[in-house]
Order: C-alpha cells, then sequence, then structure tokens
C-alpha cells in the first residue's frame, strides 16, 4: 500500500492528536436509568457546549450488522471506527451462510459430521444462549442442529452459556424452555438422541477474555467436558434453583451445572473421537476455551481429561494465530485500516487499555489483526484490570490509563494516541444504576486531565464511543420503570440503539462539523482522524465529518 497523500490546506498541529473512546458511553434521553445523564460530567459537558460535536450512528447497519435493530457491540466498534469503510460482520455473515447452504455444506462442517458418523461418536455445541445477536444467536444453533440431523448425525449434546447481558438478566429460562422444545420436536421427529448436558453464567463459565481469569475457562472445562460441576435432573431445575438460593443472581453468575441422567451419570461428557463446534460467532469471548481444546502444551490450567476431538469455531477467532485451526465462516477480511495507513505514511502511535478492552484498541482496532504494523512506530500498552465485580469498584483502572497517558503525552513521542475507557460497558453491565454513574464520572475526571495537558501542548483531543450501555440502565416500557413481583426495578444490562457523540475539541478552534456528511458514523472516524493529521483519506474511505472553517 501507498503513504497517505498530504492535504494542502491542513497541517498536523503543534501537539498530538488523541482519541478517547468512552467505551459504553451513548447519548440519550435524561430518563429514568440513564447514568450518562444522571452523572456529574462538568468536562463533557464543557466539551459539548465550546467545542464542535455531533452524534453519530454506532449500531445496525452503521457497522455492518444486518439491521438499524441490532445493538453494536465493542469489537465492530472498534473495527468500524478504524477500518474507515462499513464491513459485513458477525451475524450477518453467518446469516447469509446459513440462508445459502454455504455453512452446513462447507468443508469443515461436513468434517465434523464425518468424524460423528465414522466413530458414532457425538456432535457438541458450546455456546452463549439467546437471541442477543452480539456473541451469538439461538436460531443459529437451531440451523446447526437442523443441519447435523440432515447430514445422518444421531447424537447431539448442548453446552449452555447463559446470558443476562445483552438480553434481560433474568431471561435464562425463556431460552432453555425453547432450546429444549426444538430438541424434543427434533427427537420426535427423527431417531436422534439429543439432549442439553451442561451450562453456567457467561461471565463466571467458560466466557473469560483477553486472559483476564483463566478460572473462569477451567470452570467451564470441568463442566463441559469432565462432567464436574453441581449435577441436577435438567437445565431448567439448575437455573430455578440457583434462582431460589439468591433471589439477586442474574444469569450472567449462575454456576456451572451438568445435567445427569436417573443414575446421576453425566449425559454428555466430550469423549475422545467426538466433534465439538463453538457456536458464537464473537471472538473474544471464544479465544481461551478454543485454545484449551487445540493446544497440546496447554499451561493455564490443569485439563485432567483432554480428549481427542474436532474442535471448530463459529468463526476464526484470531487470524494471526489461527484460532481455532477450524472454523465455519471467514471472517472479514479488514485491510488498510487506519493504523496501517498511518504506519505506512510514518505516524508514530500509542495505544493504551485495561485488560477488559485492550485487545480493542489493538487486535480489533486493526482489523482482527495481531501485533502492530511497524515496531518502530507504534507502542501498546495494556494496564492489568481488577479481579473484582466492576460493580465494586466502578472507576476501574481509568486514573492508571490516565498516568500513563499522559505520560505518553508528554513524552513527545507520539503523534496520535487512542485510549480505551471500559468503564461505562462494563459497570454498564452490571445493572447497577449508581456504580454505572460512578463509571461515568471516573471516565470525566480523566477527559479533564486530558484535556489540561493537550491543551497546553497545542494538541487536539476527540472524544467519542463504541456503543451505548449505561445510558439506559433500567427497563422500560412505555416511558415507566419496569418492575418485578417484588417491586425491585429491572435492570437492563444489554447495549443500546443509542447514537454516541463525536467532539472535536482543538484549542485552535479550527474546525466545524462537515455539511455534506451524511448518516454520520463510527467508520467516518479514520478520514478525520487522516484529515486532522494532514492527510488525505483514501478514495475507499467514507468521508471525514469535519471540514476547516472558512
Amino acid at each position: 500500500m501507498k503513504p497517505l497523500n498530504k492535504v494542502e490546506k491542513i497541517s498536523k498541529p503543534e501537539g498530538p492528536v488523541v482519541q478517547v473512546i468512552m467505551d459504553g458511553v451513548g447519548l440519550a434521553p435524561p430518563v429514568p436509568g440513564n447514568a450518562v445523564a444522571a452523572a456529574n460530567t462538568p468536562n463533557l459537558d464543557f466539551f459539548m457546549n465550546n467545542f464542535p460535536n455531533l452524534a453519530i450512528n454506532a449500531h445496525g447497519k452503521a457497522v455492518g450488522l444486518p439491521s438499524n435493530k441490532d445493538m453494536g457491540n465493542s469489537e465492530v466498534g472498534h473495527n468500524a471506527l478504524a477500518a474507515g469503510r462499513v464491513f459485513a460482520q458477525g451475524a450477518k455473515l453467518v446469516n447469509k451462510a446459513l440462508e445459502n447452504g454455504s455453512l452446513i455444506n462447507g468443508s469443515t462442517f461436513q468434517k465434523m459430521v464425518e468424524n460423528c458418523l465414522t466413530n458414532k461418536s457425538t456432535l457438541h455445541f458450546i455456546g452463549l444462549l439467546s437471541d442477543g445477536n452480539v456473541h451469538s444467536h439461538i436460531d443459529h444453533l437451531f440451523k446447526l442442529i437442523k443441519g447435523a440431523i440432515a447430514n445422518k448425525v444421531t447424537k447431539i449434546r448442548v453446552h449452555c452459556l447463559l446470558d443476562g447481558r445483552d438480553v434481560p438478566e433474568k431471561s435464562a429460562l425463556k431460552y432453555i424452555a425453547q432450546l429444549e422444545d426444538f430438541l424434543t420436536q427434533q427427537e420426535k421427529s427423527t431417531e436422534i438422541d439429543a439432549k442439553i448436558a451442561s451450562g453456567g453464567g457467561r461471565m463466571i463459565v467458560t466466557m473469560d477474555r483477553y486472559e483476564a481469569d483463566w478460572d473462569i475457562v477451567k470452570k467451564g472445562w470441568d463442566a463441559h467436558v469432565s462432567g464436574k460441576a453441581r449435577t441436577f435432573k435438567n437445565a431448567k431445575e439448575a437455573i430455578q434453583t440457583m434462582y431460589e438460593e439468591d433471589p439477586d443472581i442474574t444469569d450472567q453468575f449462575l454456576d456451572s451445572f451438568v445435567v445427569v441422567d436417573n443414575k446421576g451419570k453425566p449425559l454428555g461428557t466430550i469423549d475422545d473421537g467426538d466433534s465439538v463446534i463453538f457456536f458464537n460467532f464473537r471472538g473474544d469471548r471464544a479465544i481461551e476455551i478454543s485454545k484449551a481444546f487445540e493446544q497440546k502444551d496447554f499451561e493455564h490450567f490443569d485439563r485432567d481429561k483432554y480428549p481427542d476431538v474436532i474442535y471448530a469455531g463459529m468463526m476464526e477467532y484470531d487470524g494471526d494465530f489461527n484460532i481455532p485451526s477450524n472454523y465455519l465462516i471467514t471472517p472479514p477480511n479488514i485491510t488498510e485500516t487506519l493504523s496501517e495507513y498511518l504506519a505506512e505514511s510514518g505516524i508514530s502511535q500509542f495505544a493504551i487499555s485495561e485488560t477488559q478492552k485492550f485487545g480493542h484498541v489493538t487486535y480489533f482496532w486493526n482489523g482482527n489483526r495481531s501485533g502492530k504494523f511497524n515496531e518502530k512506530l507504534e507502542d501498546y500498552q495494556e494496564i492489568p484490570s481488577d479481579k473484582v465485580p466492576f460493580q465494586l469498584r466502578p472507576w476501574m483502572k481509568s486514573a492508571q490509563i490516565t498516568d500513563n497517558l499522559l505520560k505518553a503525552v508528554k513524552s513527545g513521542k507520539y503523534d496520535y494516541l487512542r485510549v480505551n475507557y471500559a468503564n461505562g460497558d462494563m459497570v454498564g453491565h452490571t445493572g447497577f444504576f449508581h456504580s454505572a454513574v460512578l463509571a461515568v464520572e471516573s471516565v470525566d475526571l480523566a477527559l479533564g486531565r486530558l484535556w489540561k495537558v493537550i491543551k497546553q501542548m497545542d494538541g487536539i483531543l476527540i472524544v467519542t464511543a463504541d456503543h451505548g450501555n449505561s445510558d439506559e440502565m433500567f427497563t422500560l416500557k412505555n416511558g415507566g420503570i419496569v418492575k418485578d413481583e417484588s417491586g425491585k426495578i429491572i435492570p437492563l444490562t444489554s447495549h443500546t440503539l443509542a447514537k454516541v457523540p463525536y467532539i472535536v475539541c482543538d484549542p485552535l478552534n479550527r474546525y466545524r462539523i462537515s455539511s455534506t456528511t451524511e448518516n454520520p458514523g463510527l467508520a467516518n472516524n479514520a478520514a478525520t482522524i487522516m484529515n486532522l493529521l494532514g492527510f488525505e483519506k483514501p478514495d475507499n474511505y467514507l468521508p471525514s465529518l469535519l471540514e476547516l472553517k472558512q
């Protein structure tokens, strides 16, 4: 690829261009439950009142998802922020492959089926059981199972990870009922044995990310593979029992469980000769369990049982390290990203976040690519996340991140720096309103510290977000708060459809919002950053959100 061309009328600022992604901070009316509106945010308010800004799309078609009813998420959001274009993502790719038959008839799925037929073994499905459409979709699972049955597979086991995060926090029984009904129908109409075998809440079973806590993966491994967990006659009994034991517990934190027969024997351990499909399409929380299945020299926990199976993911979750080696659908090939162009054009870059979002400002930002484009021009820094519930420490690592970011800014070494503050998203997912307010306020405090230094250096601060979350913490209906039978407010723990802010804080006040950009979204960011650094955008990029004042 060629370096970027210089823009005639725009020159790079004296100081650095610093971009802040306030993860999970959307713009929404100040209704009950809007933690963003309820928070004391003097710095964000000052920026909104004194610098060019607009609300941009961060969900649905603007980030490559099937429809505008689909919530955005951090992965596709960061892809879009740095890609400069919109790529078909996640669910949209899966939907297409299932509709045209390329998934079921593909070589990987057929290999999984053939392995079961040859060994007279079990086909296992592991994944998030909901219609949240962020990590997975229950309809995808149903179509995969039908595809397996059509290909003569006779024994199927499902290992359900319970959501309560991208869907209502206590909705697991609804999805379990749908799956049980579906499996019963398949057993009646065909000669197959299809059962739920194990499960557990997504935040403590199997779905860790960025190697934050391998014990989460081990708990899932023990349940899914070895059949070691608390036992129940069925998944419904497991969930109802845990609800009764702790009325405050939500689906994402339900403990692991194993379904057993009348003799107490697990219904679906994973054994030699079996096939295993992890049906999540989103990669961040699928990589670690994939490593556990595929890596022979594995050191993260003791796999007391390591069966010889064929394992596949819905997608290739990490393209650089080929994780997993078998996958049903190829992820979008996002090349010529913002970082790649800047590296080719001699622009020095710095990226920082805490563990929970570090991969977002590196791997996803770079188009689902690990590593750097230029070792000499790029530096990445990860601040280890605390292993405590986010609602108990809603400030998370915002202070430490800001300390280190300011060191990088003051060093004068970098032209473009990017940072993700995870607070609004990670705390927003907990459903604790007051914690979410503190989370947003913590990020606002960081913004004030950053702006003081950036302004002194004649730099430019860009403030935006990747999707909404903390802007809607209560479940609302017809403008009113929805409560359960006991009168308790039902939290909303999922992302939202809110637009997000895009603010350009320039001490010299040289820019205004472009009057020609239609339906602005996250993908317009890359061209905007290029312009601020003095470059023209590539022809295939969406336009910049800014223009020079006349």
